[in-house]
């Protein structure tokens, strides 16, 4: 019998299982994993010497890279947590705390990533002064902080304490009682043990998500004036059903209350596409209500994000660590309007009113109203809250003890049961969640209670109802065809010259309805009609040239073939409901006739078409969004020898041809047809670090990168390959990671800052090489060594740092804060690193260090300083 087990979970979550070695590996930790283990029998609750407590992994390998096909690959949060208190590996006195702490397994960059992002999924904003950053007074930060204490048992404490980590580099690597690990491949590993080996492969197949461990089914969902559909009542351990969630339905609107695991999922159960929402209103960012947001992101257009400083600093700070995204980048992913806590903020009529509750990260419970005929219509949207019994518990008048008053309790007992037409509760229990009898008394005209893996007992079944999935609530019906004016707003996008009275009567067509599954054009088949989509998604197959789309609201179906009278050239087949207008083909052809529209109509369709066949605008991008970006593009040809322009604000997309990508006398990458280049200038305003030589005549279309800026999906696909061009550029180091030696391509254009950075450099590669000769900090040899050499580092670091913001401040430089802000951010991880060597806490790994150089001092030269380098140039200084 083999001594090593390998069990596949779902694509791309495996399970490996050395009973021998005490050793139970999560194999990639994609939001749900724990979900995942529970459905398969591999986290179980048992009896241990008489206390209840759980089954699980005790390790958790991470993927190499965080994102596989948009989805989140490494999410440790709820799996970490499952390890400490489920598990109980940490709880003083359980039979299952030995000593040995649970273990992340991966690269140095993703075992940090995710210590940061548990650090901040656990406590959120992590002192007062985070807190006033969020526009909050001293005294009611300070009151905050007592309360995140109270919760966080007096101290917070970085992860780094809990966890053990074992980062993977190039060598074989003992995880624990003689199990080796080691790469094969990016996200391709071999486990070892006892002379048996498993393969475990965490990639994704193109094209494919995670699974979710839950089957959603499709639901049709009516659009109404205001009401809430419920997408969510479980909670991040419910097996069968997503976590506590609602959609507000308002003006024919959609607007989601937080956004956790399995968003694509739940939204196309209910036949609304990612395009169709309008904005997100946030509570807080615990993984099952913050998983999603990805989604979100890496849409087709800004959605609005509403939500109070508080919790949205909170939510931001979560995202950095993540994906090491610098916080201005989340306006651009999302148009923020930030809400003022306990006073009605009016948006369009819709007012929603956000009230701090007590949890152990920013919080607000959220309630909205609109005006009706006899008076205001609310719904509360109670998620996470805290039993008031528990709130009791941690009062205390000594104001220098963690903790709360009195008065403050006294002022949740009267928030929790103020009535409203509405009320959806979280009932989860324990510490930090609510309890429904808070609730007996609640004159509310219904409660809703939510939140929970377990089955409603008797006594909260007298108190509250259920909301299963795709059930709505209607507050005010509707009076008003959304659709009809949905309808007008997208024929607009294609004819924006036509007459209004002529796009309604292109509107005042029928509207039909169409199951998941249904074909509604068929490939090679003629037709009488083209279809705008309204609602839901559709794909677009054709499997002779390996041809998929996908259209979702706003798109047409068949327009060409149409209107020309030919076979359709791809089947159009509905994923989730759909409803779509129809648009028959005589009276198409004569609107497209009399206005002459036509040649129009087919550079946006022959510029779609080659859009649509791009890795980069492949996906998600609205038909609106994808008509301005065809009737914007400019055709050019570059002949062999000659320069690519690269400063020209705008994007180049390939049609055909052959370009070479330079970094000094480095070649990194060809460029084919349907690659692109210019990212760096045209949407992110940095110099290019590498040139383009043209080996083929090279045609190509160019996008104006304003078009690009705001537009979430590319923005994402855009950053991401910065980010990998980079990589290339650390990793061409000759001299190994003991040694970092300073290229005239890393220059920022400015001799006084190039030379300090010179001299960076230096120091850097200096403590790398102390680490290399011996990395043991509990060794005195090694701790003085090393920090020294850290020492050195650290204080011509703030010495730079002061020169470099004089100089920007003085000349102008419009991104100074940020910069500013990015140096302290540094200067805060290299004390913390200083910290562990000098209290001999850890072995200082070269790999760990040389990450974050990379990450911070070399990338904050090679992009941040880039920007105003730039600045200063064309201000003549060099």
């Amino acid at each position: 019998m083999s001594s090593i087990r390998k069990i596949q979970i779902s694509p791309g979550i495996s399970w490996v299982e050395i009973p021998e070695a005490d050793l139970y590996i999560l194999c990639a930790c994609p939001a749900d994993s724990v979900k995942h283990l529970m459905k398969r029998g591999l986290i179980l609750e048992v009896d241990k010497r008489g206390v209840r407590c759980e089954t699980g992994p005790n390790a958790i390998l991470l993927s190499d890279v965080l994102l596989q096909n948009g989805h989140f690959a490494n999410l440790a949060e709820f799996p970490v947590l499952q390890m400490l208190y489920r598990q109980g590996l940490i709880l003083p006195n359980h039979p299952n705390n030995t000593g040995v702490r649970p273990m992340l397994i991966g690269s140095a960059e993703q075992v940090a990533s995710q210590m940061k992002y548990i650090l901040r999924g656990n406590y959120g904003l992590l002192s007062t002064e985070e807190i006033m950053e969020a526009g909050i007074p001293r005294a009611t930060a300070e009151e905050m902080m007592r309360l995140k204490l109270r919760f966080a048992f007096g101290k917070i404490r970085g992860f780094d304490e809990l966890l053990d980590a074992r980062i993977i580099a190039n060598q074989p690597v003992e995880l624990r009682n003689g199990v080796m690990i080691h790469r094969l491949a990016l996200n391709h590993f071999a486990i070892e043990y006892a002379g048996s080996t498993v393969e475990v492969d965490l990639n994704l197949p193109h094209g494919q998500g995670y699974e979710s461990p839950y089957p959603l089914g499709f639901h049709r969902v009516a659009r109404e004036y205001f009401g809430v559909i419920h997408s969510g009542e479980g909670d991040g351990w419910d097996i069968n059903r997503p976590s506590m969630a609602s959609i507000i339905m308002y003006q024919g609107k959609l607007y989601l209350v937080d956004a956790g695991p399995n968003l694509l999922g739940s939204l196309s159960a209910l036949g609304i596409g990612v395009g169709e929402i309008e904005g997100l209103f946030h509570t807080h960012a615990h993984d099952d209500h913050f998983a999603g947001i990805t989604t979100l992101m890496r849409g087709g257009r800004r959605i609005k994000y509403f939500s109070t400083p508080l919790v949205r600093a909170a939510v931001i700070r979560k995202l950095k660590a993540l994906l090491s995204l610098r916080e201005e980048e989340f306006h651009h992913f999302f148009e923020v309007h930030d809400l003022k806590s306990d006073t009605w903020n009016d948006y369009e009529g819709l007012e929603v009113k956000p009230v701090v509750s007590p949890h152990p990260i920013e919080t607000t419970i959220l309630i909205f109203r609109v005006l009706a005929e006899d008076g205001y219509r609310a719904f509360g949207h109670f998620a996470d809250i805290i039993s008031l019994s528990v709130l009791e518990k941690m009062v205390t008048e000594e104001n220098t003890r963690p903790g709360v008053t009195r008065d403050y309790l006294d002022l949740i007992r009267r928030r929790y049961i103020a009535p409203l037409t509405i009320k959806k509760l979280d009932i989860g229990g324990g510490m930090i969640h609510g309890d429904a009898e808070d609730f007996r008394d609640d004159k509310s005209g219904k409660i809703i209670l939510c939140h929970s893996a377990l089955p409603l007992s008797k006594k909260q079944r007298e108190i509250g109802s259920s909301a299963p999935f795709g059930s709505t609530d209607v507050l005010i019906p509707s009076c008003t065809d959304f659709l009809r004016g949905a309808a007008m707003v997208y024929l607009r996008s294609y004819f924006p010259s036509a007459p209004d009275h002529q796009l309604a009567a292109l509107a005042n067509n029928a509207i039909s309805e169409f199951n998941p599954g249904t074909i509604i054009l068929r490939e090679r088949e003629r037709h009488a009609e083209m279809w705008l989509v309204l609602t839901g998604t559709v794909e677009g197959i054709q499997t002779d040239q390996n041809l998929y789309i996908v259209v979702t609201a706003g798109g047409i179906l068949g327009e060409m073939s149409c209107l020309h009278g030919t076979p359709a050239t791809l089947t159009f087949r509905a994923t989730t409901f759909v409803q779509a207008l129809r648009m028959p083909h005589r009276t198409t052809l004569g609107f497209v006739k009399k206005y002459d529209f036509y040649a129009q109509l087919e550079r946006m369709h022959e510029g779609r078409a080659f859009l649509q066949e791009t890795a980069l605008f492949g996906e998600v991008i609205p038909y609106p969004k994808q008509n301005e970006l065809a009737q914007a593009m400019q055709r050019r040809t570059y002949l062999p020898g000659e320069s690519v322009e690269m400063e020209n604000r705008m994007l180049g997309l390939i049609r055909s041809g052959l370009l070479e990508e330079v970094f000094g006398d480095d070649v990194f990458a060809r460029l084919g047809p349907r690659d692109f280049y210019g990212e760096e200038d045209a949407v992110f305003d940095i110099p290019p670090f590498h040139t383009l030589r043209v080996l083929e005549t090279t045609e190509v279309e160019e996008i104006p990168g304003h078009l690009l800026r705001d537009l979430p999906i590319v923005r994402w696909k855009l950053y991401e390959t910065i980010e990998k061009r980079r990589r290339r550029i650390l990793q061409s180091n000759p001299y190994g990671l003991s040694t970092w030696n300073w290229r005239d391509e890393f220059a920022v254009g400015v001799r006084r800052v190039d030379n300090q950075h010179i001299r960076l450099f230096a120091l850097g590669g200096a403590v790398l090489r102390a680490i290399d000769q011996g990395a043991d900090v509990r060794q005195e040899t090694d701790r003085e060594r090393i920090g020294a050499a850290l020492q050195n580092l650290m204080n011509y670091t703030v010495t730079h740092f002061q020169d470099e913001e004089i100089l920007i401040r003085k000349h102008g430089f419009p991104g100074y804060r940020e910069h500013r802000k990015r140096h302290r951010e540094l200067l805060l991880e290299m004390e913390e690193i200083s910290r562990q060597v000098n209290a001999g806490q850890a072995c200082m790994e070269i790999q760990g260090f040389s990450h974050f150089f990379e990450n911070w001092l070399v990338s904050h030269i090679l992009i941040d300083d880039r920007q105003f380098g730039k600045v200063l140039n064309e201000s003549g200084i060099y």
